[in-house]
């Protein structure tokens, strides 16, 4: 895909309308489907407030003509057949993807690729039966995709060489930053490690260690401030006088300790969710949730806009 490429959104929530904002402010006609036309008529007002937004912090170099990119339209037929790229966005499904793709399968002009936004799914689970399967791949963003740039890259057995390296080619020039997986593992990269951390939090609560007030503050204020601009690998490397390797030495026999204190994972129960459910709602009460999102994007695009200043990668 060289040059202003047109691409399709199926789906328009809020990752499917985040994707628009996406390849709108880098220059790419975009042209977005829903089947429900309460979605379809968010969508515009949406990235308008968006686009603003990130203008505002030097993310974006003309709202107006970003905006100007973004085309809603009424049939998945036209947001499909005239894209070099489709971002499919449905509901987390089986059953509601694969119905989907079938669809879109057969609309896809030639060396068109699909990248699914599914958080765990394996494009496999969908796509088998598609029409032009070896087009579709995973592109999974982290959402809200235009102010969190990460984006997994997870192709079927059956997906062409060329449709993950166009994508990530794609991904690069928009400003994301691909991950490339070279098979299909539940959960893909990010969840899996999401998920650690998750099921750890949970069973620290569970045991009555900590809050979930005092678990949160944990990865906010200590772990997460790294994270921010480091990974795991080089947060370790840095630790150590000797980097990875004396970090390994010195507390690999820890981290094994832990590990082997968790080998019967239990699922988290009715019980503990109601419980961790009622702290939340003390702490933030269900009326507020759309508020605080916004706090979070806010927060996030200013991040964002001095991560840009400082040239992270």
């Amino acid at each position: 895909m060289s040059g202003k490429a047109v691409i399709g959104i199926v789906g328009a929530g809020l990752v499917g309308s985040g994707w628009a904002v996406v390849f709108a402010r880098a220059g790419h006609q975009v042209l977005v489907f829903d089947p429900s036309p309460e979605v379809r008529a968010k969508v515009i007002p949406w990235a308008q407030t968006a686009l603003s937004e990130l203008a505002e912090v030097g993310l974006a170099d003309d709202a107006g003509a970003a905006l100007a990119k973004i085309s809603v339209v009424e049939s998945l037929s036209q947001a499909v057949s005239p894209a070099d790229y489709i971002q499919e966005s449905v509901f987390e499904r089986v059953d509601v993807k694969t119905g989907v793709c079938r669809q879109i399968g057969p609309l896809l002009k030639p060396g068109a690729v699909v990248g699914s936004s599914s958080s765990g799914i394996p494009a496999s689970a969908f796509t088998e039966d598609c029409a032009n399967r070896n087009r579709f791949l995973i592109s999974h963003p982290v959402n809200p995709p235009h102010l969190v740039p990460v984006v997994e890259l997870v192709p079927a057995p059956w997906t062409d060489a060329d449709a993950v390296t166009s994508t990530r080619a794609l991904m690069e020039a928009v400003g994301q930053v691909p991950v490339s997986l070279t098979r299909e593992i539940e959960g893909f990269v990010l969840n899996r490690l999401q998920g650690a951390l998750l099921n750890e939090a949970w069973a620290l609560y569970d045991a009555g260690y900590a809050t979930a007030a005092d678990i949160d503050a944990t990865v906010a204020h200590g772990l997460g401030l790294r994270w921010s601009f480091m990974g795991p690998f080089e947060t370790i490397d840095l630790n150590a006088p000797g980097g990875v390797a004396d970090y390994a030495a010195r507390l690999g026999p820890l981290y094994h300790s832990i590990a082997e204190s968790r080998r019967d994972p239990q699922p988290w129960s009715a019980d503990l969710i109601a419980r961790i459910s009622a702290e939340r709602r003390a702490a933030l009460p269900e009326g507020e949730l759309a508020a605080r999102r916004a706090w979070r994007d806010g927060r996030l695009t200013r991040l964002a806009a001095f991560r840009a200043r400082e040239g992270a990668k």
